[in-house]
């Protein structure tokens, strides 16, 4: 099933609510303007396998789009709104765009739509752009019928770039009729129980992998998306009340944000809520606890990457169990080994390798060398995306932490991560994030950047206090040699911490932007 069928069947249900304004897309509406846009779209000579780029904020029209790319086969390209016009630009250019549609609300859009020369076509929604033609109207002098042939589409998602510039994911596409729905978020909405009575509040942006197929997911299920414009924490707790939503979708620093609410503001009703799912980032092992002490065992978290290689999951009542896992593989195992391939016992860290969940293997778009760089050394069916791990003995996962963000000091490797977990819940802690910065002799040192909480003046008496609490947790080893604070820390609407920014400040890219030092 998919939202062409659904508004023929239930063509008056709200299919997507925005919660900031109370706008309703309604199954029919969805329908409509997605046969519309796949009409102007084939009109302007797009077949099966070409690409189309969307830069927005969370909007309806943003439902538009997908529907129109999945039932035209056609592969939609969502990019980071928070990004530059140049770094936008590359997205557009590198996914070979040839149409762009972009939000007026952007400040980015106007010099992206100049940037993007390659694009012959370029729809500016939610107002005018000098350069674009107008959404609506373009969609209005279209028929509201289903092109003759439908294909399914399929996303072709970028990496976040956290670590580096953003990377294309591309697959094959299914040659079905997209009236067969997708075999992916079939699999999403089987393992969560999307169905047609689901209400699915959804706080993150849309241009990321998680919430985009979670949302996704129930549409095809039969269910309602409540989009939030941006996550409010107190804010989320009131719509789950409100709509009686039934399932959800987080990140780790939205549960530390709500946590940090006074009681006042978490006093909600909650009854309605029966499945919270979260991924994206590892959690706290005492922010998890806590949730689930507060929500009860509703708490769902899975493991994956957008390149689709490898997936755990697992309940709030396996986690009890076994505090900090992601879970258990589902399909195929998860493999750890070695720099040299080589497969480690249960409990030791490595490089984490899994195989292809749909059968198919990614490729990173126009870079060869990306795609052998991720494969392990003697198996091909092994692909890594760079983060590190064990297994325990009953075959559980726990992360440890991206390679790329291991810090080698003096010889002594060290993941931020469990230094920053420490960290999250301290009340004078708003945000942390722990890096490596030059140190002469050691070739790195540890360095704790701190976002102080509302009302918290950053001090020297703070940065000791900040020391002397991870020194009592961790001991001197994985202890901070120093504490910067900073007014905001560059953390993706996601939930994800932009490390590449942040030490660019300190290894010389920016210096300009190094946050205040304190000690």
């Amino acid at each position: 099933m998919y939202p062409g069928t659904y508004g023929k069947t239930q063509p008056d249900k709200a299919a997507v609510v925005r919660a900031a304004t109370g706008e309703t897309l309604s199954y029919r509406q969805l329908d409509d303007r997605s046969n519309r846009l796949a009409r102007l779209l084939h009109a302007h000579g797009l077949r099966r396998g070409d690409h189309v780029a969307l830069y927005m904020e969370n909007s309806l029209v943003f439902f538009d789009v997908i529907w129109a790319c999945m039932r035209s086969g056609l592969y939609l390209t969502p990019i980071n709104r928070y990004l530059t016009a140049e770094e936008a630009a590359y997205i557009v250019d590198n996914c070979d765009a040839r149409v762009l549609i972009a939000s007026a609300q952007l400040a980015e859009s106007e010099a992206l739509g100049r940037l993007s020369p390659r694009c012959d076509m370029k729809l500016a929604a939610g107002g005018a752009i000098p350069g674009f033609t107008d959404y609506e109207p373009a969609l209005a002098a279209q028929p509201a019928q289903p092109l003759d042939e439908e294909r399914l589409g399929s996303f072709m998602l970028y990496s976040s770039g956290t670590t580096g510039r953003p990377k294309g994911i591309l697959r094959p596409l299914r040659d079905i009729p997209p009236v067969d729905g997708n075999p992916q978020m079939k699999i999403t909405a089987e393992q969560f129980g999307f169905d047609a009575s689901t209400v699915y509040l959804s706080p993150a942006p849309l241009y990321h992998a998680a919430p985009l197929g979670s949302a996704t997911s129930v549409l095809q299920a039969g269910g309602t998306v409540v989009m939030m414009d941006k996550f409010e924490a107190a804010t989320a707790l009131d719509l789950i009340e409100r709509y009686r939503v039934t399932h959800s979708q987080w990140v780790p620093t939205m549960f530390v944000r709500m946590l940090k609410l006074e009681p006042a503001q978490r006093a909600r009703d909650l009854s309605s809520h029966r499945c919270a799912v979260h991924a994206a980032a590892p959690c706290p092992v005492d922010v998890k606890r806590q949730m689930i002490e507060w929500w009860g065992p509703i708490l769902e978290e899975y493991y994956a990457a957008t390149e689709g290689v490898g997936m755990a999951a697992i309940s709030s009542r396996e986690w009890l169990e076994h505090p900090g896992s992601v879970g258990r593989a589902r399909g195929k195992p998860f493999h750890i080994c070695d720099e040299a391939g080589n497969d480690l016992p249960a409990g030791e860290a490595g490089l984490i390798y899994g195989e292809p969940v749909s059968g198919v293997a990614f490729g990173y778009h126009k870079d060869a060398g990306k795609t052998a760089g991720s494969t392990h050394p003697t198996n091909p069916d092994w692909m890594t995306v760079g983060d590190v791990g064990y297994l325990d003995k009953d075959g559980y996962l726990y992360l440890t932490d991206r390679k790329a963000f291991m810090i080698i000091s003096g010889g002594v490797n060290i993941y931020p991560q469990q230094i920053e977990d420490v960290l999250a819940l301290h009340p004078k802690v708003a945000d942390v994030a722990v890096i490596g910065v030059p140190n002469p002799d050691l070739g790195e040192e540890v360095k704790a950047v701190v976002e102080p909480a509302p009302g918290v003046a950053p001090s020297e008496a703070l940065a000791q206090e900040i020391l002397d609490f991870i020194r009592g947790k961790l001991g001197r080893q994985l202890t901070p040699r120093s504490v910067d604070f900073t007014d905001a820390l560059p953390r993706l609407p996601t939930g994800k911490l932009y490390k590449k920014a942040l030490k660019d400040r300190y290894w010389g890219a920016a210096p300009e932007a190094a946050p205040l030092s304190t000690r």
